[in-house]
């Protein structure tokens, strides 16, 4: 049997990545205030999960194990690097942002990753450019339609950020003492429908019975529960939210 019919796990580690990371930093980043840069934050942790991802699996030709071992010690080291740069050279005077933005930074290489791992079955590098067509029944080397050359690591990026950005960002921001269950169930959901975009470009790339496995778990995990969780989650929370009383502010009429 084809190793092709497990590409689905490269997206299910890409949701945990996001369930486990993406939604508290971004929220840490939220308490400083939305003028922060929130929305720059991500992006910068998602252009640096990249390069990241790419040093990373060039480690692939020594052992595929070395492969998110290296994803994850790179993208600490370059997120570190720049948040150290955005909070002192830059004076955004955040106390979290250098923490913030490694972490951020891990969590988009990770989930980079994943999903290209999911898209071409695949973590090499020299598999990631290369593909083949075929010219006259002959089978020749093409760069143009590989995972990097044909630009679905393009399109990947914007699904990982939407999926890391929009639930704590977008979605689940509120007051201090919102439900943190919530937020991360729309991490979830996020990650899953990003996930069902991804098992229809794997098409391009991975047999007919990877593709139908990768989407059908895709479904069940978007369709099948993260979305009717969170539509409950948020029914709570609402009810919540308008059986309580006004915010009071501080100084203001009693």
């Amino acid at each position: 049997m084809s190793t092709e019919v497990f590409a689905f796990f490269g997206g299910i580690a890409a949701i945990i990545a996001l369930w486990w990371g993406g939604t508290d930093s971004i929220k840490n980043l939220c308490s400083y205030g939305l003028g922060t840069g929130v929305p720059s934050a991500g992006m910068i942790a998602l252009g640096s999960g990249v390069v990241a991802m790419l040093f990373a699996t060039k480690l692939a030709g020594i052992s595929p194990l070395l492969v998110p071992v290296g994803c994850v010690v790179v993208a600490a080291i370059l997120g570190a690097i720049l948040g150290f740069i955005s909070d002192k050279v830059l004076n955004m005077n955040i106390p979290v942002m250098t923490r913030m933005i490694a972490e951020l930074t891990v969590v988009g290489s990770l989930t980079m990753l994943g999903f290209t791992a999911m898209v071409a079955g695949t973590f090499s590098f020299g598999d990631l450019i290369t593909s083949t067509t075929s010219v006259l029944g002959v089978e020749l080397a093409s760069y143009a339609s590989s995972v990097i050359g044909g630009c679905v690591l393009a399109t990947i990026f914007m699904l990982g950020a939407i999926a890391i950005q929009h639930p704590p960002f977008n979605a689940c921001l509120g007051p201090p003492n919102e439900s943190w269950d919530r937020t991360q169930m729309c991490a979830i959901e996020c990650g899953a429908l990003s996930m069902i975009g991804v098992a229809i470009m794997s098409l391009a790339f991975l047999s007919l019975p990877a593709v139908v496995i990768s989407f059908v778990i895709s479904i069940i995990l978007w369709g099948g529960w993260s979305y009717s969780e969170l539509i409950k989650l948020s029914k709570r929370d609402a009810f919540a939210w308008l059986d309580s009383q006004p915010i009071r502010e501080v100084g203001g009429e009693q």
